[in-house]
């Protein structure tokens, strides 16, 4: 059977995306390979504390 998403996942993941559009509008709008690394880094970043964090088994 499926796998339910929690609540706590959905607001995590709907919060990193907010902050990757953000960073991209206010600091990297027009350059294409500073705004691919950083946000690469950020999604790293947001897995391993999501790893840390709210991963449960």
């Amino acid at each position: 059977m499926g796998r339910q998403i929690s609540p706590a996942a959905v607001v995590y993941i709907v919060a990193m995306i907010a902050v990757i559009v953000a960073v991209d509008i206010l600091f990297f709008r027009g350059r294409f390979w500073p705004r691919l690394l950083v946000n690469i880094g950020m999604v790293v970043v947001f897995l391993a504390f999501y790893l840390r964090f709210f991963r449960h088994g």
